[in-house]
């Protein structure tokens, strides 16, 4: 018998400088069988670095042909794609396609490195897409804040990202492999 997504209740505040962007996001996340407390997290932190009053999570994991998190305008067309993890060429060349813009969102040390070394020449012709990678230490102290019910602070300014719960705080220094052309 297949096991069923855990579901994840987040009241997830947005204070982003950078953008002039003060919003909370009351968020239902389905949380996949598969999916790791770092990958719950990131895909949150992902949703709060794009968030808009149209971002919503997708599926995810169970569905191939879509992203992670997308915003789509009030006519249906895709404005923004939000990937996580180690897309495949063949994806991001697809997903340049669908949609105005693409942020893909890597984490996970070194194979994510080696990831970026293949694929880097070949997203030179893509004008819409930033690639950000997140370090693992980051990532995996990120990771510790997960819970049932959250409810998190993320501040954004010059570019650094703050995310606390509680009492507790994690300091991330996202970098930009690639930042899109527009």
């Amino acid at each position: 018998m297949a096991q069923n997504a855990t579901i994840y209740k987040a009241e997830l505040s947005v204070s982003d400088m950078d953008r002039h962007y003060y919003e909370t996001h009351k968020l239902t996340i389905a949380k996949h069988p598969s999916e790791t407390d770092e990958r719950l997290m990131v895909r949150l932190l992902a949703f709060a670095l794009n968030a808009h009053e149209h971002l919503e999570m997708t599926k995810g994991l169970s569905t191939d042909d879509e992203p992670d998190i997308w915003q789509k305008s009030l006519s249906g067309e895709l404005e923004v794609w939000v990937a996580l993890g180690l897309p495949s060429e063949k994806i991001v060349r697809q997903s340049c396609g669908k949609a105005k813009k693409v942020n893909i969102y890597c984490y996970g040390g070194k194979p994510a490195e080696t990831w970026w070394d293949k694929i880097k020449n070949s997203t030179t012709r893509f004008d819409t897409l930033s690639v950000i990678n997140f370090s693992q230490q980051d990532t995996m102290e990120l990771s510790k804040l997960a819970s049932r019910a959250m409810k998190l602070q993320v501040n954004i300014q010059d570019g650094e990202v703050m995310v606390s719960v509680d009492e507790s705080m994690v300091y991330l220094t996202p970098l930009k492999w690639k930042d899109a052309d527009r």
